[in-house]
């Protein structure tokens, strides 16, 4: 496997620009996660790397070769789709085979490769059945095994779960980060699914307008945000935003002191898990609920501030908080994180957690 190295990448579609200057390192053996909303770049960032798509200016390097000209096939790369795109006149033996067999591989190098393939995504009951005779998820894997026969450097995955209902998604999840185990592979995947992003990737890179917002670690990037668009993105629910206002180094909300801030702080965010309820009359603010989301072990309150403000805040699953119900909420100095006009993180509490 290889390491994957962007420099100064820019991509023109005409006089709209793609991608801005992205430079990324990603290691040799890591499972990176480019994510995002849609429109962001994500894909065509995926497509340059695959080769895909040509980009503009500068440079894309994979195990410290540039193939930044290649064509496709010279890259040493393979990509699972969000389609599946398998033949379906062709067993599933017969569609891992296809490109091994069109590329000269020897039949019994063929023949190792697919056992080996069908061994780990546990497919070997399936290989004389055709697509039409799989479930979305064994078709997925197909797909991917397709990919594993070619013994690339790199994997590269577009929204490949995206297809799949809830629970079959959930799965799929837990045998892609077991695959990656596996093979030690360097896989890079795209997902505009943060929870996807979370739960999966040893690196993750928030993509906003085709330039990277924030480069790091799952729980660094929860922790530690360096915009309001990553603390926006990455957590779910969402993180809470409060408009404030500033004098001598304290914040306030609607007359309501919430503490220290930094110089140039106009909001605040807080993550609904991070914000403790209270009985009316306490703690910070004073809140009134508009609607309840029980999931189970956990509810979400939706919860109504002055000025129109809202937040989401977690409760125990078993609460009787409902419709109309006045409460308090305690938001922790340490919890909370402060945002400049433009976006930038001035302080982030949540790096004490």
């Amino acid at each position: 496997m290889a390491e994957v190295r962007l420099s100064g990448v820019n991509k023109f579609y005409g006089a709209s620009q793609a991608l801005h200057d992205v430079s990324l390192l990603v290691e040799d053996g890591e499972f990176c996660v480019f994510v995002g909303p849609s429109g962001c770049g994500k894909s065509t960032l995926l497509r340059s790397i695959a080769g895909l798509e040509d980009i503009t200016s500068g440079t894309i390097a994979i195990g410290g070769r540039d193939v930044s000209r290649l064509a496709p096939s010279d890259r040493d790369v393979a990509m699972v789709f969000q389609s599946y795109a398998l033949y379906p006149h062709m067993t599933v033996r017969e569609n891992m085979d296809f490109g091994m067999k069109v590329n000269n591989f020897p039949p019994e190098d063929r023949k190792r490769r697919i056992a080996e393939a069908a061994r780990v995504l546990q497919l070997e009951p399936y290989l004389d059945r055709k697509p039409a005779h799989l479930s979305g998820g064994q078709r997925q894997r197909v797909a991917i095994g397709r990919a594993i026969v070619k013994n690339p450097k790199v994997f590269l995955f577009d929204e490949p779960l995206s297809n799949l209902d809830a629970k079959l998604r959930v799965q799929m999840r837990v045998e892609l980060e077991a695959l990656h185990r596996a093979l030690s592979a360097t896989m890079i995947y795209v997902t505009h699914d943060q929870v996807e992003a979370m739960t999966m990737a040893d690196k993750i890179v928030v993509l906003n307008g085709g330039r990277i917002e924030q480069v790091g670690a799952p729980m660094d990037l929860y922790h530690r945000p360096a915009s309001e668009f990553v603390a926006g993105f990455i957590g779910a629910p969402a993180m809470n935003f409060l408009p404030v206002s500033t004098s001598a180094g304290q914040a306030s909300f609607a007359g309501a002191p919430l503490g220290p801030a930094p110089e140039g702080t106009v909001k605040l965010g807080i993550r609904p898990e991070h914000i403790g309820l209270r009985p009316a009359g306490e703690g910070n603010l004073t809140a009134t609920v508009a609607l309840r989301e029980t999931l189970g072990g956990d509810a979400y309150l939706y919860v109504r501030l002055p000025g129109e403000t809202t937040m989401v805040v977690r409760a125990e699953g078993d609460t009787t908080l409902d419709h109309g119900a006045e409460i308090g909420l305690d938001l922790s100095p340490g919890r909370l994180h402060a945002f400049a006009a433009d976006g930038r993180t001035l302080a982030s509490g949540g790096a004490a957690a």
